[in-house]
């Protein structure tokens, strides 16, 4: 949280807007999850767009207090905990948007709903693809269940991007990674563009489903539009994060 002032003052700076509110979010914590969307519901009156946009890049098999890999809670069970105990906020707030960051990654993944926490066996080359595959399942699933109510769902590929995420990355094999990727690397301001068009621009006004690269739509693999295994992967993710029928707005 250090830094997070820091940021905010800046963006008063090159804004000129004065309301720009700092919360405190840990998405590796559930009880931190859900305290935060506490005090966005009892705080805000509407909530125009939500960007699931927080990662880790974790190789290890560390656990949260929660019990679950790090890296799977921090880039996909928090999110879909989030996303769902802000449902009620979006829908009242329609039109409203959902913009999930995924990554192309998602085409390596081997992810099995059995498997979600390393219950069977873990993969650290496999871990983040898994957890990017599995924000794409779950935004084509909430477009689906949303369908009708004005709020839309959307996900992205953003680049490859020079940010923190690479710092839970070993060193060693976080400089040959940075080395052959350094010709096609995007600053944060590239890295954002895709994120800010499916946020705001009128042209995807509606659109909803969908995965987008370099502000383009662009077809996931054949295992990001397998509806049997997104049912499946969004049952178990309920039952991980214990979402309660009180939580439950669908």
């Amino acid at each position: 949280m250090g830094s997070l002032p820091d940021g905010a003052d800046e963006i008063v700076a090159s804004t000129g807007n004065q309301d720009v509110v700092v919360r405190k979010l840990d998405l590796a914590s559930l009880s931190s999850v859900r305290e935060f969307s506490k005090q966005i519901l009892e705080s805000e009156p509407r909530l125009d767009v939500l960007i699931n946009n927080a990662g880790v890049a974790s190789t290890d098999d560390k656990k949260t207090k929660d019990n679950i890999l790090v890296g799977m809670q921090a880039n996909h069970f928090g999110h879909f905990l989030l996303t769902n105990l802000l449902l009620g906020l979006l829908k009242k707030s329609a039109p409203s948007r959902i913009v999930t960051v995924s990554s192309v990654m998602h085409r390596i993944s081997n992810l099995s709903v059995d498997n979600l926490n390393g219950e069977k066996s873990f993969n650290w080359i496999t871990l983040y693809p898994n957890s990017k595959l599995a924000n794409m399942l779950t935004s084509i699933q909430l477009a689906k269940i949303l369908d009708g109510t004005g709020v839309t769902s959307n996900c992205l590929h953003p680049g490859v991007i020079v940010t923190g995420i690479w710092r839970h990355v070993p060193p060693g094999l976080r400089q040959v990674l940075l080395f052959f990727l350094r010709m096609v690397l995007k600053d944060v301001v590239e890295g954002a563009q895709t994120t800010i068009h499916l946020a705001v621009s009128e042209q995807v006004e509606g659109v909803t489903g969908k995965y987008f690269a370099e502000c383009k739509e662009v077809t996931p693999s054949a295992k990001a539009r397998d509806e049997g295994l997104a049912r499946k992967l969004w049952e178990k993710s309920e039952q991980i994060v214990q979402l309660t029928p009180q939580e439950t707005v669908l």
